[in-house]
Formats: structure tokens, sequence, C-alpha cells
């Protein structure tokens, strides 16, 4: 992979003598209009959501994004946002969202940082939400609350498992008692909300957007069945 310019370097400048070494000015350039998603209405799907994401995202916000399965939608729909950093989880182990989202919020203070985070994930480091009430970090906290790791079904099924019993699925299941997030989040100081449509989603992001401070909004997803 060859580098055309690094993080300090001129990037424009770069791509100008790209050009000019391959002659390419002469071609017209086809520009694409960027129009962004609008504000869904009714279910609240990783769709909505994404919608949301990208229509309501203030400009130099930090996404961290541990959303998993899902959030497949949020990346590719935020082409259309208001320029952005991304972290991403690069593959492995999980439950480095919330963590990481305190780094960027104590390195840019100045910025929004957005914590896309799968609930699964979140319960292995939910602690954080403690210290960024004790250090009141402006980060807005997403759960996709789907209620189960999904990305450990579509492993399982990658790897040819045919037959998931009851007792399988119960391993993958964070239901029965169903988790809180919102008393989770309220008891380490952090204002929480929930969202079970794609109207009250728009509002709170919306509400979280324009407020500083530490604040976590539960959206319970409708059930979606991803491709494999």
């Amino acid at each position: 992979m060859h580098t055309l310019a690094e993080v300090s370097e001129d990037a424009e400048d770069a791509l100008q003598k790209l050009v000019d070494e391959l002659d390419a000015s002469k071609f017209n350039l086809r520009r694409q209009q960027l129009v962004k998603p609008g504000l869904a209405t009714g279910s609240l799907s990783p769709e909505t959501v994404a919608r949301a994401f990208t229509e309501l995202m203030p400009t130099d916000a930090v996404v961290v994004d541990e959303s998993a399965t899902a959030g497949f939608l949020t990346y590719p729909l935020s082409e259309t946002a208001e320029p952005h950093d991304w972290l991403s989880l690069t593959g492995g182990s999980i439950g480095f969202g919330l963590p990481t989202s305190i780094g960027a919020a104590v390195a840019c203070p100045e910025r929004k940082v957005i914590c896309l985070q799968g609930d699964g994930g979140a319960m292995y480091t939910i602690q954080s939400l403690w210290t960024m009430a004790r250090e009141n970090l402006d980060i807005c906290v997403v759960i996709f609350a789907n209620r189960k790791y999904q990305i450990l079904q579509i492993e399982l099924a990658r790897v040819g498992a045919q037959s998931m019993n009851k007792k399988t699925l119960d391993m993958m299941d964070l239901g029965n008692p169903d988790l809180d997030f919102v008393k989770l989040a309220e008891g380490m100081g952090v204002r929480g909300g929930r969202a079970t449509s794609a109207e009250e989603f728009n509002k709170q992001f919306a509400a979280a957007m324009s407020e500083p401070g530490p604040v976590l909004i539960e959206a319970i997803l409708e059930v979606v069945d991803l491709p494999i």
C-alpha cells in the first residue's frame, strides 16, 4: 500500500501532483451531491438510528464505534454527515468503546464525543460511565440494545453450526432479566434516557448534541435479521 500524503502533509497538493502526473486534468470530474438521509419516523431500527446520527451530528465530533452488528449502517450513511473523526473497533475483543470515548473526551475537551456502543460490549467496561460523570466529560453514549450477543450467533453460523438449541441461544442472550442501561447510567451519575421509536430517539439525540456533559440513550431496537 502506498501512502499519498501523511496526516502532517498537504493532501490537496499531493492530489494535484497526482493529477498532473497522470495527465488527468483533461477529464471532467463528476460531482455527486451529498444529500443527508433525513430523520425517520416509526419503529426504531439500526437504520433509523443511523439516519438521526447522520442528520444531527455536529461538526468536528469524535465518533467511537463499537456498535458491532447493530451499527452496520451507521458508517456508510455517515458519509453525508458533518466533518468528523471516526475511531473504530479493528476486530478481536469487545469492550473498548466506553473507555476509548473517555480518552477522546480528555484529549479533545472542546469536541463532542459520540459513542456508538452495543449492549453486550458495554457490559465489559460499564464502570466507564462513572468516570464520565466524575470528570463531566462531553460524551453521548448510544446503546444499541438488541438484548443479545448477535455477533456470536453470526460467527457460529459462519463456522457451520447448523442447530442452535435453546441452551445455546441462552448463552448469547442478554435478557432474563433485561439490562436497564438507564438505571445503570443514573446510578453512576450520568443522565439517561430510553427510546423505543424513531421519534423518541430523534428528540433525545438532538438534545444530547446541544447540551454539554455525559448522557446515555438506550435505543431499544426492533429485531432485525442480518446477512451472515
